[in-house]
């Protein structure tokens, strides 16, 4: 299986008509982007977030275009460090005009079936997915790319079910 890199993936906003949309079901991430500001954080360090920056130019560019860019993050409670990490960097994305969403595990539907294997992914448009894949560590390893009508249905149907019931960021308490 042939993985784009997660910059390749982020050339992806570039083509963007509409909506990006992104389901993260994972308690815990492991990116080389990031290792260095989570361990800071974890030792109640400040950040300087320069290291976000390419990622909140990219998505003012997309929003100042006209399109969307959402996500819903699927979380266990209690919640993880990084989590928790990740919820209090959550306002910087939304400067950058992204809408972001919680849902607590518990709160998902019995019946709810994940598609393509319970991972991530990234749906752009209602046409094309970038399906994450990690190793057993939580490594970032790349991501999928997915034109299937009937997986791309799937995922446009859980994506409109979690985010009827998912809480807006503002009123996400941790």
């Amino acid at each position: 299986m042939n993985l784009l890199t997660s910059a390749q993936r982020d050339e992806l906003f570039d083509s963007v008509t509409h909506d990006a949309f992104h389901l993260e079901l994972r308690d815990d991430y492991g990116s080389p982007v990031e290792d260095t500001p989570y361990a800071r954080w974890q030792r109640g360090e400040p950040d300087d977030f320069v290291w976000l920056d390419p990622w909140r130019a990219r998505m003012r560019r997309v929003i100042e275009g006209g399109r969307t860019v959402r996500r819903v993050r699927v979380v266990s409670e209690p919640h993880s460090p990084y989590v928790r990490w990740e919820h209090s960097l959550t306002r910087l994305n939304l400067e950058a005009g992204e809408d972001i969403r919680w849902l607590p595990r518990h709160r998902l539907a019995e019946h709810l079936s994940f598609p393509v294997a319970g991972n991530d992914w990234w749906l752009f448009d209602d046409r094309l997915l970038a399906v994450g894949h990690f190793d057993h560590d939580g490594r970032v390893l790349g991501s999928e790319l997915i034109e299937d009508p009937k997986t791309v249905a799937e995922c446009i149907r859980v994506r409109d079910q979690l985010w009827s019931v998912s809480i807006p960021h503002a009123e996400y308490r941790l």
